[in-house]
């Protein structure tokens, strides 16, 4: 597992979107070039093998469950009292209360 562990569990998810969808375009191209270009090159195509999986962090499922990481990240919250744990949906803020936050932050710079 080359995820960084964390106290809830492995972590696969990437600091934004966009840099998770190029790490599984370079993981996924580089899986796929190897096998695809092995007659063409042979086993130097095999070069391409190790790229894919160092992007992917592991195989494919390690990136899906990334990408389900980061697409959840500061939208899910685990909760754990009297031997349950309960995952619910942090609500967002509206508009006004956005505006007084980043005022606020902006306030202390």
């Amino acid at each position: 597992m080359s995820g960084k562990d964390t106290a809830t569990g492995p972590d696969f998810s990437s600091s934004s979107l966009p840099r998770h969808l190029a790490r599984g375009a370079v993981g996924f191209g580089g899986l796929i070039g190897s096998i695809a270009l092995l007659p063409g090159l042979g086993p130097v195509a095999l070069l391409l093998l190790p790229i894919g999986v160092l992007a992917l962090r592991g195989c494919p499922m390690c990136w899906t469950i990334g990408l389900l990481q980061t697409l959840s990240r500061g939208r899910l919250r685990r909760s754990c009292e009297g031997g349950t744990c309960e995952l619910s949906v942090v609500p967002r803020p509206t508009g006004a209360e956005a505006l007084r936050a980043v005022e606020q932050v902006i306030g202390k710079v």
